[in-house]
Formats: C-alpha cells, structure tokens, sequence
C-alpha cells in the first residue's frame, strides 16, 4: 500500500474518509484533481459514509427511481451519445423547507399597505430561510462520496441550498442512471449535451429537488436586437427642433424626431423625467446583466456618450466577472446587447453608479467539438454570485430569456425563487418579456411553430416567456411611436408552471372577462402568471456599435429603459430617507396603476394568431387548431393586457405616489 492510501474497508475517520474519497476521485477523473478557486462558497459540511457504501455495496433503498422525464423541445434531435470523457458541470439543488417563510416575508415587506413594507431582509436571514434541512446535507455530500466525489471538489452556495460538482460524462450517466446525447437545434444548429431523463436513489429523493444540466434545454437567447439599416444613420443625434408632437393622453410634447430615432432625451421627454437629476448617486447603483459573451465596448459607450450624454464622457462603469465571464474590449467583440443596455440604462441614470456582470461557463471552459457554446444555464450561476454579496445594486435589469417549455419546471421555480430572495433583500428585478408575440410572432396558421406534445399528439399553444413568467420580477413589454401603441413583437401571455400571483388577480381577471367566450380556448392558461407588467419603448434607438452609430430595437431596449427609471425612483426614495422599492408589483398593481398610461393599440402576433389586445377581427380558436376564421370583434382594451402589461411610465406620478404624495 502506498504511503497514505487508505484500506477500503479500515476507513473508520473522517480524514480517512476523504482522502478515500479522493483516492477514487483521483482513479476516475485525475484531470480534474484540483481546488477550485471558490471564494465565495461555503465550507464543505462534514458526512458520514458506511464502509459498506464506499466498498460498492447499495445503501437500503437506494434502488433508481425515476426523477424527472420531459419530451424535447420543439427544434430539438439527438445526433449522437456523448463522449464520455466530456466534463459536466452538474449543479444539486437541495430542498429549501423554510421557503414558504421566506416568501410571506416577500409579500409583507413589498405590500404598501402593510406595515412591515420596505423592512427588507439581511443576507443572514436570507440565507437562513434558504438553507436545506441537516438530513438532506448529510444524506447528498454521502451520496457524493460514493461515487468518489471528494468534499474537495464540491461547492456550495452560501446558503448551502446548491451544490456544485465537475464530473465527466461517464461518472454522471453511472450517478444518473441515464445516457446523455449530443442534441441539436435544427434552426440554428446550436448543440448541448443533454438527456430528457434520469434517476436517483429513491432514498435521495427527498433530498434533492433536481439536478441541471440533464433536461434543460434553453439557450438563454438575448431578446432581440435587431439592426435596422434601410437607412443610414444621421451622423449625430437628432438636434431639438421646433417640431413637436403633444401627446394627448398624456398631456406631454416630445420631440418629432423621437418618432423615428429614440434617444436619452427623447425617453427622459416621454416618461417625464427630464427635469430630473440624481440626488443621492453616492448611495444608489444600476445592474445590468450579460451572458453568452455580450461585451460591452467602453470606446463605444464613450461615443455614445458623446453623442447623447456629453456630461458623461470619460465615465464607465464596473465590470465583475462570474464563472468565466469576460471582458473582451476589442471592437470585434463588441455586442450590440450589451452596448445597448450598458449605454441606455447608464446614460439615463448618470451619474448613477453602473454594475454590469459578465456571466460565462464554468472555468476553465474551452468549447470543443461536441458542445461549441456553453450550454450551462446561467440564471443559477448568476444569481448564486449575487445573493453571496453583501451590497446589491438596488435595480438589476436583464434582457435574456427562451421559451418556458425548454427550461424543466422544476429549474425555473427554483431560479424563481432565488430571485424572491433578491427581492426579498430589496431588489428590484427587471426582465424583458420577448419578442415573439404569444409565442413564434407568426399569424400565419400555415406555417407556425407554437407545438407541444400531449397524448402523443402536437398541438398548437401559445409559448410564454422565461424568467418573464417567474411571479417575483418585472416583465417589461415594448411600445412604439408618439402616441403609443404595442410593438407587434412585445412578448406576453400566461404562464404554464406559475399560478396567478394575487397581487394581479383584478387586473388580470378585468382582462379576461373581456376576452369572446371561446377566444383562444386552449392555447393559453388563464390561471397562470400574466406579464407583461409594465411597458416602454422598444424600437428605432440609436446606440454605438463598433464605432458607428445604428438604429437597434427589441424589447432588450425596453427593460434597460424601464429598469433607469425605477433605478432614479430608488434615487428619490433614498434621498427622502426611505428604503428601496425592492419587488415592484405589488406596489404597481395597488396604488401604481395611476402612474401609467394605458396603452389601448396593437397586438402580439403569433403561434397562427392575430395574438392578445387587438382591435381587428380575432378567429376563435377551437381545439387547438387555427384554421376556420370564426371571427369576433375585440375593441381596444382599457386596463392591464398581456401586451403592454399597465402601460407606460409617467416618472412624475410614480415618484409622488412612491414618495407618498
């Protein structure tokens, strides 16, 4: 026996146990034998192992059992097994018992109308409320030695809900009891390694919600930003002029170029905040997020500066890197997601301060053969990084998301529920809500794509939006023009996996009771979360792109635009000595209803439809089939729609009414 290997069955400590552990590590994986760098994890919890376990006997009841099953996605073929020796990187989420508590501490301390509102949580407590129960700790890090998963090679999050492990394909098929494949997007002919089953120990399954990635198949798309170039742009933005538009609803007037070209001004002039200047940047922060390698170009942002902003020329912002994120500030590398939310959202609240997270792989991640992108969800990665700092950005704003169908339900209300944990510490979370209509933005019956599978059959249904669906965000809608109107791309719906939240019932069931009997039965679920909640402006703005100026829209432009508003809100609200507004709905739906304007024009095509909100002729959709046009007259909705959510901002209103004027 070699100095310092332990008999297999002599392993009686818990020294001896680790460095058992790491023996079969070091057998299966010797490549990935090291210490990761986790600065931020927790500390390995101690586990106890039976020899016999460790000697490759079963435990009792330890027999597979099914975990979870899903169908593949719509676009989505198996090419070929995976190559065994691929690393994974498998993240374990352990059941959180005290979430119910949590969330009645979201819901108290978001109420207006309660008198714990604005009483925001700490990062302790947080974690407290988060953290899995004793038995479930013990009973999945043994689970782990088992298979030669050493203590050394796991990470946790801080409130030791999610456990990280790198394993090659071969270890996790064994642990999984499954066969990852090589999957491929027809569309776009992206590839991830996926499976759309697996199994654990039926005694680990109450210890272990889920495990990704196995049967998520989201590719985390940036909503769309869509290059306009039928015409060149103006060398410089538009100068005020003496034309003008006076918006009736409103009562304001905008500049006429600002229906053709969307600038800072023109914003600050339609949401009424053009007279307003930060008073308390000292003490208030704007986040922005990034994932699959947006880069947000400083010498870009500099001549947008330049262009927009001249006050903050020579500014920038701080950029922090998670899980092998970069900065890559070649012009090459620019992207145009990144520079839009990055010159938008920080040329709105300058001076502001800006945080804007660059959200990768898993380092080191060298893309090969197999898997060209990284394919690992981000949402988790990401928000377990955030929830680990102590001091947060107050308003955090992210433009990304897929179709609710290709992330597990399982996932999404576990990344759900961390983002309550934000809004629970005072957090205001912002999501684009899609640019896809109700689902693939195609009316035409003929040829659209909206299919899921039920009793082996493809049926049409509208697709909602993730994490716009999630009840604990934002969802922000897009608009058009002076006066306003929906952009026919704004993403919105019901979700499926998400009831209604309450603090919506009114609006939403206003809505619907407006709907033709019959409308749109059994595409859409009226029960589930509605969104959009909110709206802005989504198309014709003018940002820098690789040193040039471009009209750019989608509703990525829309959530950086209504995230700098609520960001100046907090402003006003800190400088009065108040606390910030942390999760906004609530508030919105009570007492923030007066601080929009409703929007009563257009509609979100798709899925064979004309979509939601119309005024034209709508066909009844029977059975899930578009075809016979049995149509109905819809007027113009009053109120929340699931286009343009409440309406549009009139910042004025909304910093009396958070202000409680």
């Amino acid at each position: 026996m070699r100095t310092g290997q332990v008999n297999r069955c002599q392993a009686s400590n818990a020294a001896d146990r680790d460095l058992l552990a790491q023996d079969l590590f070091r057998a299966v994986i010797p490549s990935l034998h090291r210490n990761p760098k986790a600065p931020d994890a927790a500390p390995s919890r101690p586990h106890r192992t039976p020899c016999a376990l460790r000697a490759g006997r079963r435990a009792p009841n330890s027999t597979p059992k099914l975990k979870e099953r899903i169908i593949a996605p719509r676009n989505w073929e198996p090419v070929k097994r995976a190559p065994p020796a691929h690393t994974l990187t498998l993240r374990i989420a352990l059941p959180q018992p005290n979430f119910s508590t949590l969330e009645q501490h979201l819901w108290e301390v978001s109420d207006p109308d309660h008198a714990r509102y604005g009483e925001h949580l700490s990062k302790a407590e947080v974690e407290a409320l988060l953290a899995p129960h004793e038995d479930s700790v013990s009973a999945v890090e043994s689970w782990l030695a088992e298979h030669g998963v050493p203590a050394a090679a796991r990470t946790h999050s801080p409130a030791g809900d999610w456990v990280k492990i790198s394993v090659p394909v071969a270890l996790a098929e064994k642990m999984l009891n499954t066969e990852y494949h090589v999957w491929k997007h027809t569309a776009d002919g992206s590839t991830v390694l996926r499976t759309t089953h697996y199994s654990l120990p039926e005694a680990l399954h109450p210890h272990i919600e889920l495990i990704q990635p196995t049967t998520i198949f989201a590719r985390t798309n940036s909503h769309r930003t869509t290059f306009h170039s039928s015409t060149p742009p103006p060398d410089s933005a538009p100068a005020p002029g003496n034309a003008s538009i006076f918006d009736t609803q409103s009562g304001i007037r905008v500049d006429a170029s600002c229906n053709t070209t969307i600038t800072v001004d023109c914003l600050k002039q339609i949401y009424n905040f053009a007279d307003y200047k930060p008073q308390v940047p000292d003490k208030n922060s704007f986040g922005i997020t990034a994932y699959l390698g947006q880069f947000a170009n400083e010498v870009d942002l500099n001549d947008f500066y330049e262009d927009q902003v001249p006050q903050a020329v020579n500014s920038t912002f701080q950029t922090i890197l998670i899980n092998g994120g970069q900065n890559n500030q070649t012009a090459a590398a620019a992207g145009p997601e990144a520079n839009l939310d990055t010159q938008f959202g920080y040329g709105l609240t300058f001076p502001t301060p800006g945080v804007f997270w660059s959200t990768g792989g898993e380092p080191p991640f060298d893309p090969d053969t197999f898997e060209p992108t990284n394919t690992n969800e981000p949402y988790a990665d990401w928000v377990d990084f955030v929830l680990a700092q102590h001091d947060l950005p107050q308003t955090i704003s992210t433009s990304y998301g897929d179709d609710e169908q290709t992330v597990p339900k399982s996932y999404a209300k576990r990344v759900c529920a961390s983002f309550a944990a934000l809004g629970a510490r005072g957090v205001t979370l912002t999501f684009s809500s899609g640019d896809f209509g109700v689902g693939d933005g195609n009316p035409n019956p003929a040829n659209q794509s909206c299919l899921a599978l039920e009793n082996g059959k493809n049926v049409t249904k509208f697709l909602p939006a993730f994490p716009a669906s999630c009840p604990y965000v934002t969802a922000v809608g897009g608009t058009i023009g002076i006066p306003e109107v929906a952009v026919n791309f704004s993403g919105g719906g019901f979700s499926n996996y998400f009831s209604r939240p309450s603090y919506q019932d009114a609006a939403v069931e206003s809505y619907l009771a407006k709907l033709p009997k019959g409308a749109y039965s059994g595409l859409f679920n009226p029960q589930g979360r509605a969104y959009p909640d909110v709206s802005a402006q989504a198309d014709h703005f003018r940002i820098f792109f690789q040193g040039k100026s471009h009209p750019i829209g989608g509703t990525s432009a829309c959530g950086p635009t209504f995230a700098a508003l609520v960001s100046l809100l907090n402003d006003a609200r800190i400088a009065a000595h108040l606390p910030p507004l942390g999760f906004l709905n609530p508030l919105l739906y009570a007492r923030g209803v007066s601080g929009f304007r409703d929007i009563t024009s257009g509609n979100n095509p798709g899925c064979g439809t004309p979509g939601f909100n119309v005024s034209f002729r709508v066909p009844i959709i029977l059975c899930g089939s578009p075809g016979a046009d049995a149509g109905v007259d819809v007027q113009a909705t009053e109120g929340w729609d699931p286009v343009t959510g409440l309406g549009t901002p009139d910042f004025g209103k909304l910093k009396n009414i958070v202000l409680g004027h």
